[in-house]
């Protein structure tokens, strides 16, 4: 054990702890959104995720995400139910923390990402064929990705496409499956009419904590308790403060500085400085955040006045296309003077790095964009993936778990 750090060690367990927390969270964040009579069954669709994908990640999902690697495409066997993944580090991926530390702060990731979906196709997924998706998509998508751009020999990873925390494995490919989602279910009853929030301060709540969960999410993916950690950090901070700001100033224009608006900015920011994180300066992440939140306010505004589409809760413009610009804003602000271990982008004279950043959200927006798709046409032919009309009307509280949130 001569090679483990305490500090890091501790760092990375704090980290996976404030990563949890995130889950639940985002829960509140999404419950808040919805009607009263849905509260329950949209924190349970986050809270979920811990239980399920917690065991799918140790039976088969690190292994087919970290495991040696076959073609650069998916993770081997080797760590088959944590097979192999003990006290010792693991020198490929985190030198100085134990292997489990590692193996367990990757679950929180493939935890939060099928949960951060769910915003597509609340008030109206069936929880029996939700349950199935996420299995298969956490399998299917998630792992394979993960692999690509994080595993030792992944295909992204060796093209040269920087995600330090998870712009392209965790948002993209929330974002685009949530499209493909939304795109295949029914859409709610009152679609098209103002279904209003029934508790803005739950949101409120949910943003703050996810705020904090962030700065394990991005600052604890340094893996280390070191300088790119606290620098990681403060770039989240200042990324969700400028987005927080301009969306408050944006609804302000059109109308007053909504609440709501202005904790869904904040999450906006903390999308886009995720890929980026351990990448770029303190200012480049105040520019990256202030022009996430003009690019997500006006693709929610154009989804809602046109009636296209019923993704409850905007995910995919947030993450989808927040993480899209985070992506592409690393090519274009990454710097070796805040990350040795990196590359420059545009702005630092090499603007191959933006051609890079590119084919990565390429790639990881139509996989998931295409495999949800087929994945959900499949289970709405086969299981249903809508309740009924009447189901729909009582409220899944009810309908799915025979409870009401409010006496």
């Amino acid at each position: 054990m001569e090679n483990i750090n305490s500090g890091d060690t501790a760092w990375v367990l704090i980290s996976t702890a404030l990563v949890m927390v995130m889950t639940p969270a985002l829960g509140f964040f999404y419950g808040g959104m919805v009607r009263r009579k849905n509260i329950l069954s949209t924190l349970n669709l986050s809270f979920i995720m811990i239980g399920l994908i917690s065991i799918q990640w140790v039976l088969f999902g690190y292994t087919l995400s970290f495991g040696k690697s076959m073609g650069g495409l998916l993770g081997g066997m080797n760590f088959l139910g944590f097979m192999g993944v003990g006290q010792e580090p693991n020198a490929d991926y985190a030198a100085t923390i134990p292997h489990l530390a590692f193996a367990t702060y990757q679950m929180m990731f493939a935890v939060i990402t099928p949960a951060l979906i769910t915003g597509a196709f609340v008030e109206r997924v069936r929880f029996k064929s939700f349950l199935v998706f996420s299995v298969l998509w956490a399998t299917l998508v998630y792992d394979p990705v993960a692999h690509w751009v994080w595993g030792v020999g992944g295909i992204l990873r060796n093209m040269g496409a920087l995600d330090f925390a998870g712009g392209t494995v965790v948002h993209i490919t929330a974002g685009y499956a949530a499209l493909a989602f939304a795109m295949v279910i029914r859409p709610r009853k009152e679609f098209g009419k103002t279904i209003e929030p029934h508790n803005i301060p739950l949101t409120v709540l949910g943003a703050g904590l996810l705020w904090m969960g962030w700065f394990g999410f991005n600052g604890g993916s340094a893996l280390a308790a070191n300088g790119l950690a606290a620098a990681a950090v403060v770039n989240t901070n200042l990324a969700a403060s400028a987005a927080g700001l301009v969306w408050m100033l944006l609804a302000w224009l059109d109308n007053k500085p909504s609440v709501l608006g202005i904790a869904t900015g904040a999450v906006v920011g903390l999308v886009a400085i995720t890929p980026g994180a351990g990448f770029v300066t303190p200012l480049s992440s105040i520019i990256i955040g202030a022009l996430a939140a003009p690019i997500s306010y006006y693709i929610v505004q154009f989804i809602h006045s046109k009636h296209i589409l019923d993704e409850s809760l905007d995910v995919f413009a947030c993450h989808g296309i927040g993480g899209t610009w985070g992506a592409l804003a690393t090519g274009l602000f990454c710097t070796t003077s805040v990350n040795p271990a990196g590359f420059d982008g545009l702005f630092y004279g090499n603007p191959a790095q933006l051609g890079i950043q590119l084919v990565g959200v390429l790639v990881g927006a139509i996989y998931a964009f295409g495999v949800t798709f087929v994945l959900a046409k499949a289970l709405d032919a086969t299981i249903g993936l809508s309740v009924t009309n009447a189901e729909e009307q009582v409220g899944l509280d009810i309908s799915e778990h025979g409870e009401r949130a409010y006496a």
